[in-house]
């Protein structure tokens, strides 16, 4: 560079700095001037090399001009800041930026950067035209493009990747060989577990969909930590791939910020504000926070990432995360065949570049088909649901099929631990098929109430209208349509809950009432219809000729099939088991105040005794 080139920039830095309320260091009384102050050789050197401009969520960063295309955040100690410290003490002979002068610098390149044009960053992958663009995290700036044509390795990105202390480089893929069966032989789980990973793998790489949430599920041996570590690392190596449940939103939120996928380890209960942010996550979340060193200044954090996690016991889950998760069961290993962890991660460490390459194989031919797949019906995560359509497509798996049972059993397995779900099934599955429209009052008030009512258990009707509309997305995975829309008489039009099982869950609730039928009466003694749907619906089991006032026609409801043989068999009546006064909720009269079902005490009573709606 030119003296006259640097008097322009030491000029414009010093006009700079002035502008920001940063004097220059002034000449000595009788001496010549000493030059500009080592903040104006910072801001000089900066502008040189690197171009300043503001990220889409408000952040500064610079990029360099020339070489490799990486992005260098103005805040913090890691960024240009320490890069812009070593550069400035190369070039003076060693001679080292003070503090503030580094601090004088900063402020200036911000305002710099504030009158770019912002630009979108990306972390590790990005969606460039119809192809994807992986950032493998060398210092070279090196990337990989895929598209509909196959992938190649480029010197570096068409697009901005920004970087962060929690990354490792990838390696650069290589094919050699079959990557997919060497993946499979790290893992324990079954043909089916196996092709629908890959997909979810696939999946991975593709920026701009919601990702499910990857679960290891198994008991304790079946290498659920390790299988996560790797399949995260094959994705977005890191020093931390598996990370304990953060304490709070705050800490999750710079967790997630600073890498493209995560795991966490050995999950057996997430708080609701997890939950919420697991699922926020999934679908694409924004946290705001306070800037630092300010009292009135806030930045974004925007994600949408790719989650992995392990656990023993998915009922521990809210039924909302369940709905975004893709389960994957691990065998037990058996003593024989267990493998020491130096040499899995030997065999990791040599198969992951075939991994990628075979992987990145399979993307390349998804991107050339998805535009042709059309899904018929569109379940939840659709985008996902067409990326595996177009793997089915490709591979001729049923990728399709297992997702949709593993969701429905993971919906199933969280509402297997909500005792007030379990209790409204019961009532539901013995309503028939007219179901039932009842509000959350009448709800509580004819469900199977345990005598230690469990934490989840909802105290009053207002809790249990949020609990149902919580539920509600994993009860119609089930069979139960929740329809809310409907409203009870004036004046107080309370909200009625409408309760349908469908055609398919009542044949098979059926199905199971006739096979438990079948293996024997039913006698006073235990006081409860046979079928296991009967059982759910009497607390604690304990029955009794005296105390039980459930009529028999409610649980004969669970039974359609079979309740002339039984009555053949084994007479019933109020004495031994059942109320004879109750009858089956869907026969009951309206109320001509609330609109809910009631029984009438006498001749002509057409209100609940005391009706609010009166």
């Amino acid at each position: 560079m030119s003296d006259e080139d640097q008097n322009d920039i030491d000029a414009k830095a010093r006009e700079l700095l002035a502008q920001a309320g940063v004097a220059d260091e002034p000449p000595a009384p009788g001496e010549k001037g000493r030059g500009p102050s080592q903040a104006s050789q910072l801001a000089a050197l900066a502008r040189e090399r690197y171009d300043l401009f503001m990220s889409e969520d408000g952040r500064p960063y610079g990029v360099d001009k020339v070489g490799a295309t990486t992005v260098y955040a103005l805040r913090g100690k890691a960024g240009l800041r320490s890069r812009l410290a070593r550069q400035f003490t190369d070039a003076n002979g060693g001679s080292v930026p003070s503090q503030s002068a580094l601090a004088d610098a900063m402020t200036v390149l911000e305002g710099v950067a504030a009158e770019a044009e912002p630009r979108p960053l990306h972390i590790r992958v990005a969606r460039h035209g119809e192809r994807i663009i992986v950032d493998l995290a060398t210092p070279e700036g090196r990337c990989v493009s895929i598209g509909p044509d196959g992938w190649q390795r480029e010197p570096s990105p068409p697009v901005l990747f920004r970087r962060s202390g929690a990354m490792k480089p990838l390696p650069e893929p290589i094919k050699d060989g079959d990557g997919l069966a060497k993946l499979q032989s790290l893992l324990n789980t079954d043909d089916e577990g196996f092709r629908l990973l890959t997909a979810w793998l696939v999946a991975c790489f593709i920026p701009d969909l919601p990702h499910p949430i990857l679960t290891f599920r198994g008991e304790q041996g079946t290498g659920k930590s390790y299988a996560a570590k790797m399949v995260i690392g094959i994705i977005d190596p890191s020093g931390a791939p598996k990370r304990t449940a953060p304490r709070d939103i705050k800490a999750w939120a710079t967790q997630a910020f600073n890498s493209w996928a995560l795991c966490l380890d050995n999950v057996s209960v997430i708080p609701d504000w997890l939950s919420d942010a697991l699922c926020r996550a999934v679908t694409g979340d924004g946290i705001v926070d306070r800037a630092l060193y300010t009292d009135d200044d806030v930045v974004v954090l925007e994600f949408r990432r790719v989650l992995a996690m392990t656990t023993i016991d998915a009922g521990a889950l809210a039924g909302d995360l369940a709905e975004r998760l893709v389960t994957i069961e691990l065998h037990t290993i058996p003593d024989a065949k267990r493998r020491e962890e130096n040499e899995m991660d030997e065999a990791y460490a040599d198969a992951h570049a075939s991994i990628l390459a075979s992987l990145f194989d399979l993307l390349s031919e998804v991107l050339k088909v998805l535009p042709d797949v059309v899904l018929t019906e569109r379940p939840r995560m659709a985008d996902f649901a067409r990326i595996l359509a177009a793997v089915d497509q490709v591979k001729g798996w049923d990728t399709m099929g297992s997702y949709r049972a593993s969701a429905r059993d993971a919906v199933a397995d969280v509402l297997d631990g909500e005792p007030f779900a379990q209790a409204v099934l019961a009532l539901v599955d013995q309503a028939g098929p007219d179901g039932l429209t009842l509000t959350t009052q009448q709800i509580l008030d004819s469900v199977a109430t345990p005598d230690k009512l469990p934490k989840k258990w909802p105290k009053d009707s207002t809790r249990a209208g949020g609990q149902l509309k919580r539920l509600a997305p994993a009860l119609r995975t089930i069979g139960i349509e929740v329809d809310d829309s409907q409203r009870g008489p004036a004046p107080k039009r309370q909200r009625l809950y409408k309760l349908t099982a469908s055609a398919e869950r009542r044949s098979a609730t059926a199905s199971t009432a006739s096979s438990t039928d079948r293996k024997g009466p039913m006698t006073s003694t235990n006081g409860v219809d046979a079928s296991e749907g009967a059982t759910a619906s009497t607390p604690q089991g304990r029955m009794d000729a005296r105390d039980a006032d459930v009529d028999a026609d409610l649980f004969t409801a669970s039974t359609p099939s079979n309740v002339s043989d039984l009555r053949k068999r084994q007479p019933m009546d109020a004495r031994d088991a059942m109320d004879a006064e109750m009858q089956r909720l869907s026969n009951l009269p309206t109320c001509a105040g609330c609109g809910g079902p009631f029984e009438p005490l006498e001749d002509g009573q057409t209100m609940h005794p005391g009706c609010d709606a009166a």
